[in-house]
């Protein structure tokens, strides 16, 4: 009897450990396959991190145009598509244009502005009113300097991503830019940092 009852099971019995079998071996395969391209894309990152690395001290140095090009060059660095510089006497107040990583569209306004300058609420309140020309889901604004305190509660309120001189600074060694989500209207430097600045840059 159990050799008769075996003999009708076994198959079944069979195929289910090579069903085991080829679960398991797919799910190791599946994880060294993510683990692989975890690995590649961030050893991809970093290489892109190096390859457009910049002091700031060269940022400084770059005219509108070629600030425009280095914060278009970090976010395609960052994955994001569709990129496209539009800065010019006519832009109607967007240099980039693009989606995010996740989609989303956004509108990028720069300014390369002498570390003295604030940027004043009223030119992100501009921004706000590009975002709804060109349709945009997200409005970025990147600068050298800092924004004044009305600016970045304008900025925040408004769900503006303010990225001043300190998150530009991080973005460039390797943040990335939807990280600096998570910083939106904290930083600006500190006091000591503040003095530093007015005593370097005070004509």
């Amino acid at each position: 009897m159990l050799v008769a009852l075996w003999a009708q099971i076994w198959p079944y019995v069979v195929g289910a450990m090579v069903l085991a079998t080829a679960a398991m071996v797919g799910w190791r395969l599946w994880r060294m396959d993510r683990l692989l391209r975890r690995s590649d894309g961030q050893w991809r990152h970093e290489e892109a991190v190096k390859a457009g690395h910049r002091t700031l001290a060269e940022v400084d140095r770059m005219d509108g145009g070629e600030f425009e090009d280095f914060v278009l060059e970090l976010c395609r660095r960052d994955g994001c598509t569709d990129l496209k510089r539009v800065g010019r006497s006519h832009d109607d107040g967007a240099d980039v244009l693009g989606r995010l990583p996740d989609g989303r569209t956004m509108v990028i306004q720069c300014k390369r502005n002498t570390p003295k300058r604030r940027i004043p609420s009223r030119e992100i309140r501009d921004l706000l009113g590009t975002r709804v020309h060109f349709g945009a889901e997200v409005a970025i604004f990147v600068t050298t300097t800092y924004f004044s305190g009305p600016s970045v509660r304008t900025a925040v309120q408004n769900g503006v991503l303010a990225v001043h001189r300190d998150h530009l600074g991080q973005w460039n060694n390797g943040a990335t830019l939807l990280s600096l989500r998570d910083v939106n209207g904290l930083g600006q430097g500190d006091r000591r940092h503040h003095q530093r600045w007015r005593d370097t840059y005070s004509s």
